[in-house]
């Protein structure tokens, strides 16, 4: 077989499907972002960054950045080995209970992501529970979806946020087979939020083990940054919380929160544990100083909220289409992988203005989009000049506008 002519193949199909991806090489500027350097063979310039998970600038915060030089200072750049070999320092240590705390659970348990944590945890706790049935939902993330591949546990799918299909499928279980429901709080790519406490009634009623996911929930929802299940009160009813240091919290790491046995179990179990390098104890730090500040702060989470309803009305009022959501995603419907792709590069070639285009497999075909991120970071101008960018550019493309709002 010719291998090489086979990935230039299905890289010219990718290419050809408007698909292809290229990543924009960017240098962050802290204390300066939205703002970045991008790298191109031309030379550097400067953009503004309107796609991050960084979504309340923490990955620049004077005391995330304080706590990670000190921990380089006193104890170097790695942690010297997996958890169970050297690993575990006291940052870790630290770390995981602040963890527990946030989320009112006896015990944490750190992973190197989000994607690790989902994956490993969800395929460790559906393979070891004997004759176990996971009930996922249709629109789980992949690292959830893979985890419980992984697991090779059966696996049902139930109608996404759709409580009354989950209640019917799992009444159709033998009732002594262990059972996993496993669900998202904000879904990443329509920013839509799960009927969670219908959800847990139904795992209640059925005795099924409850797992969400809150990776773009934690930090930006709640009293403490809690997430959904905080901000609605239920974080005690669900078995395993799973969450992301490398979104709201600006750092990097996956964590699950829940009673100490799971906690340990997992730990025991899990491969994707077991088997890896530990996060260095500089990002733990970093990770926990952040913690710290949003569970005592809700200045960023309540500029964050205005900045999102700011850019929405002022999308409205040009007709540019959007998902109506509650959450802080503003997914920008294209519809065409072409046209998104061609907004994407017009934007930052013209503009400085760096917005990813989102196509399949991320999302379903036909369903294109630019997934906006407002943070607090960005500035009223930064808002005129993407709106009037868009507004621009939407009419070079011939797309259709919305009724536009008042």
């Amino acid at each position: 077989m010719d291998y090489e002519a086979f990935f230039r193949a299905q890289l010219d199909t990718l290419k050809d499907d408007g698909r292809y991806r290229i990543f924009a090489e960017l240098e962050r500027k802290a204390g300066a972002f939205p703002r970045a350097r991008h790298h191109t063979e031309d030379g550097v310039n400067e953009v503004t960054v309107w796609c991050s998970n960084d979504y309340l600038g923490m990955g620049q915060h004077p005391k995330v950045l304080a706590a990670m030089h000190e921990s380089l200072d006193s104890c170097g750049a790695g942690a010297g080995g997996t958890r169970n070999i050297s690993g575990t320092t006291h940052a870790h240590v630290q770390l995981e209970a602040e963890l527990a705390d946030l989320h009112g659970k006896e015990a944490a348990l750190l992973f190197t992501s989000g994607y690790v944590s989902n994956w490993a945890a969800l395929s460790t706790l559906a393979s070891r529970l004997p004759n176990c049935v996971v009930l996922s939902d249709a629109l789980n993330h992949a690292s959830m979806i893979e985890g419980i591949r992984h697991s090779r546990a059966e696996c049902i799918r139930f109608a996404h946020n759709d409580p009354a299909d989950l209640d019917r499928k799992l009444a159709a279980i033998d009732p002594s087979r262990p059972r996993l429901v496993a669900f998202e709080s904000v879904y990443s790519m329509d920013g839509d939020i799960a009927p969670i406490a219908e959800i847990l009634d139904v795992c209640e009623k059925h005795g099924a083990m409850s797992y969400i996911d809150e990776v773009h929930a934690v930090g930006l929802y709640g009293a403490r940054g809690g997430g959904i299940a905080e901000r609605e009160g239920l974080m005690d009813r669900i078995t395993v919380i799973e969450g992301t240091l490398g979104k709201a919290f600006g750092v990097m790491g996956g964590y699950i929160a829940g009673t100490a046995a799971m906690c340990d179990f997992v730990r025991s179990f899990a491969s994707g544990f077991i088997f890896t390098t530990a996060l260095p104890p500089a990002l733990a730090a970093g990770a926990t100083a952040s913690i710290r500040h949003l569970k005592n702060s809700n200045a960023e989470r309540t500029a964050h909220q205005t900045r999102v309803a700011e850019v929405r009305k002022r999308l409205d009022q040009i007709g540019i289409p959007t998902v109506d959501n509650p959450s802080h995603i503003i997914p920008i419907m294209v519809g065409d992988p072409h046209k998104c792709k061609r907004i994407s590069d017009w934007l930052l070639e013209h503009h400085g203005i760096y917005v990813q285009p989102i196509n399949y497999p991320t999302v379903p075909m036909g369903t294109e989009r630019l997934r906006v991120t407002p943070s607090p970071v960005h500035t009223p101008g930064d808002i005129d000049r993407l709106v009037s960018a868009l507004s621009e550019i939407w009419s070079m493309c011939e797309l259709a506008r919305r009724a536009m709002a008042a």
